[in-house]
């Protein structure tokens, strides 16, 4: 089954938003053409409580982008985002959603942030995504969203660790850093996935 995976597409990651990826209101337009394409949508959010470990704000000394080791995990300490409730932790209001048949949450833990739409950072608590998949024989599965170089790459990354077939839609997501997702890119291609632009689906 041929399914789209919508990765933290949230007002907190657009233009303005306190944790932006530049142009990254870019892809809403891309990602609601390209949806009638799909058997299955779904999509991923983040949702962190108020007083989460990956906010700056609850470390005192530290500030926004310092790196810490949070039970034995490097964490990068981020502007306050997502927060669970708000407008900034909804999604884009242009996204298109009524083709979403589930959402699953993460970044929930106080104590333990969330990449990946499959599981926590620390690889201890999954989200229900890859049994949900599995369920539904939705084997072949294109990823878009935000951001290119964190979030989409690790749900990529444990997509093929679950055996999935990966494919990285390159034109429906955006990174925070372009260094950065170079080398990202390059490390899923070395370990299976494909990339794509969206013309090509």
């Amino acid at each position: 089954m041929k399914t789209l995976i919508i990765i933290d597409v949230q007002n907190d990651f657009m233009p303005g938003g306190p944790l932006a990826v530049k142009n990254s209101d870019a892809i809403v337009p891309v990602i609601n053409s390209i949806q009638e394409k799909f058997d299955l949508v779904v999509a991923a959010q983040d949702w962190h409580p108020p007083t989460h470990a990956s906010f700056a704000s609850n470390h005192v000394g530290k500030k926004e982008y310092d790196t810490v080791k949070i039970k034995g995990l490097k964490q990068v300490l981020w502007p306050n985002h997502c927060v669970q409730g708000t407008r900034g932790a909804e999604f884009h209001g242009e996204l298109q959603t009524d083709r979403i048949a589930a959402t699953f949450r993460k970044g929930m833990s106080i104590e333990i942030d969330s990449y990946s739409g499959f599981y926590d950072n620390g690889h201890l608590k999954s989200t229900g995504l890859a049994g949900y998949l599995r369920e539904l024989k939705a084997n072949d599965l294109y990823f878009c969203g935000l951001a290119a170089d964190i979030c989409v790459y690790f749900t990529v990354l444990d997509a093929l660790k679950e055996g999935f077939n990966a494919t990285l839609i390159e034109d429906a997501t955006r990174p925070l850093s372009e260094s950065d997702f170079v080398k990202a890119k390059n490390d899923l291609i070395s370990k299976g996935a494909k990339i794509i632009n969206s013309n090509a689906l």
